[in-house]
């Protein structure tokens, strides 16, 4: 029989997120491998094992037996280190948890199961829309288990098995909640990499090693528990996943404004009245959904989907000063969010493609800046030679942390700092690097593709106001239509598009259009879905996979079919997909 846990102190928790991050770093490629459709940028494993890495570095660098303070370390590195959507809600997990056990030197096992609780009320918080058959279903119906094992006198090694099996179970229910994951047999990959993370805990209480991929193929071999297949790798054999972000559709949008704003609360003893962030949270709830509040000292950051969202400043002016208000019509620029199928995790060497940053600049801060997300030299080219001050290097396949994001801004030697993440993955963390800059203003403008970036950075003029150049960039992001180029990793019917391993596939806007075994068949069909009128303007981003000729081809082909069109093609050297294509 094992050790009996007791209590857990930060000697303990450091032996668990340190095992946690060996079977995470293990499995990141499984992960990867359970995105929804069938392409090869998938990174949700990548997203969370980079993710966790930077929590466990930190804590790392100030070990400490006390639980609270080790807790407090590894949180703060994942919330520098997070990446992608998954990464973030991963670091709002153990945000709470950290906050439940910060004053104590160790938790016995009622504490141990409530700081989960209360990882799982804080992210809950923290995401836009809570969705169930995602990772906080799975968190929460884990954390659910250990709060009632704790109750029934079990130790801290017996809750944690509790919250292995039953968010297994969760995790297996996943596809029943959303129809698109059972659509192309899959559970969420979030929810299966916080399961690896889990498990690499309950590792470190048992004193096990656990299996390594290899081994967890065969059924027969030893996992953490002795005798059989541990049940995040299976699930991971059995079931690949989507995030639910792809699941919202333009068109059943009921509250269509997103509304972002920060209420600035004046000193204590003046008007206007005193704050309470239940009632204020019950209140605001009632003009929209996908509400988040955050209180601190002396701001409150909101986020709502209103239909009016002149109602909720209005309602919101009576607590403060708001400033950094953004409202976007989501009817009009909405795309869907997705992660698209699963690519090779890089070794640990590889795993840092942003640049070294300078100090902060000593200049005195003045006028706007521009940071974009690009990968590929040729697009981060055109980004530079359109006036941006930093590229910064990333995309699907290699999402930067927010800590990189922060890092880029403090490069750029502007009061003001609009953010383009040129990705659906990136925007999260892009509005948290927000919460940890406080000496300038970041504009985060939402483009989610490439396409849409270059379109906002042909928006932005730096003598222009803050306020005329966001207007202006968003406008962009709903007048360009993208498309993409790939190939597919494995079989499935989504969309009603039958899609074979080693097709290429054709995606306007994040929905497949088409999967051809030729390529220049799947270009024509894709251009053609995206081409109107045959007198826009289209732009052909070659990547670094393409050849001259083809690209030729593509262009006699369009200039013959579409004689108004304008037509532009540049090398732009990204990796993943084959062309990117913009039409205006």
């Amino acid at each position: 029989m094992g050790k009996r846990f007791n209590t857990i102190n930060g000697t303990d928790f450091m032996h668990m997120i340190s095992t946690a991050g060996d079977n995470l770093n293990r499995n990141a490629g499984r992960v990867n491998a359970l995105n929804v459709f069938p392409v090869p940028d998938g990174d949700t494993g990548t997203n969370m094992n980079m993710t966790l890495s930077s929590g466990v570095e930190e804590a790392g660098k100030r070990p400490n037996r006390h639980l609270g303070k080790a807790a407090d370390a590894f949180s703060k590195g994942l919330l520098m280190g997070a990446r992608g959507n998954s990464g973030v809600i991963l670091s709002q997990l153990f945000r709470g948890f950290a906050k439940h056990v910060l004053n104590l030197e160790e938790a016995g096992p009622q504490q141990f199961a409530a700081a989960f609780q209360s990882g799982v009320d804080t992210a809950y918080k923290a995401v836009v829309k809570p969705v169930e058959g995602t990772i906080l279903s799975v968190s929460r119906e884990a954390a659910r288990s250990a709060v009632a094992a704790a109750r029934r006198g079990a130790d801290c090694a017996e809750i944690m098995k509790a919250i292995v099996e039953n968010g297994q179970a969760a995790l297996n229910r996943t596809p029943d909640q959303l129809p698109v994951l059972k659509q192309v047999g899959v559970v969420d990959a979030g929810g299966q990499g916080l399961l690896f993370i889990y498990e690499g805990f309950l590792a470190a209480l048992q004193g096990r090693i656990v299996s390594s991929p290899e081994a967890a193929d065969d059924p027969g071999s030893p996992d953490i528990a002795g005798g059989k297949e541990s049940p995040a790798a299976a699930a991971g054999r059995v079931h690949p996943s989507r995030p639910v972000q792809a699941l919202l559709d333009a068109g059943g949008i009921e509250h269509g404004y997103c509304t972002e704003f920060m209420i600035r609360r004046p000193a204590p003893g003046k008007q206007p009245g005193r704050f309470h962030e239940a009632s204020f949270r019950k209140e605001i709830a009632q003009f929209g959904d996908s509400l988040l509040v955050v209180a601190d000292d002396d701001l409150v950051k909101i986020h709502i989907h209103a239909e009016h969202p002149g109602d909720v400043l209005n309602y919101a002016m009576q607590f403060g000063e708001l400033t950094r208000i953004k409202i976007e019509n989501m009817r009009e620029q909405h795309s869907h969010i997705a992660e698209y199928g699963a690519a090779p995790f890089p070794p640990a060497a590889a795993q840092r493609e942003v640049r070294e940053t300078r100090d902060e600049p000593q200049a005195p801060l003045s006028g706007h800046g521009v940071v974009a997300i690009a990968a590929g030299q040729g697009i981060s080219e055109i980004f530079t030679s359109l006036g941006a001050d930093v590229v910064l290097s990333g995309g699907q396949t290699m999402n930067p942390s927010t800590e990189d994001i922060v890092k880029a801004v403090r490069r750029v030697q502007a009061r003001t700092v609009f953010v383009l993440p040129n990705n659906s993955n990136i925007v999260m963390a892009a509005e948290q690097a927000k919460e940890l800059v406080d000496d300038r203003e970041l504009v985060i403008i939402p483009a989610k593709t490439i396409p849409q970036g270059i379109a906002a950075m042909v928006a932005f003029q730096r003598d222009a106001s803050v306020q005329a150049n966001e207007a202006a960039m968003n406008r962009s992001l709903g007048g360009v239509r993208s498309g993409q180029i790939t190939y597919a990793v494995r079989d499935t019917e989504i969309d009603g598009i039958s899609v074979r391993k080693g097709e290429y596939i054709g995606i306007m806007d994040n929905t497949i259009i088409v999967s051809r075994a030729d390529r220049m068949e799947a270009c024509k069909e894709l251009l053609s879905a995206m081409i109107q009128t045959g007198e826009e303007v289209v732009t052909i981003y070659r990547g670094e996979d393409s050849a001259e000729e083809e690209a030729d081809e593509l262009e006699q082909y369009l200039i013959g079919k579409y004689p108004g069109l304008e037509l532009e093609v540049h090398l732009g050297g990204q990796p993943v997909y084959a062309y990117l294509f913009s039409v205006e």
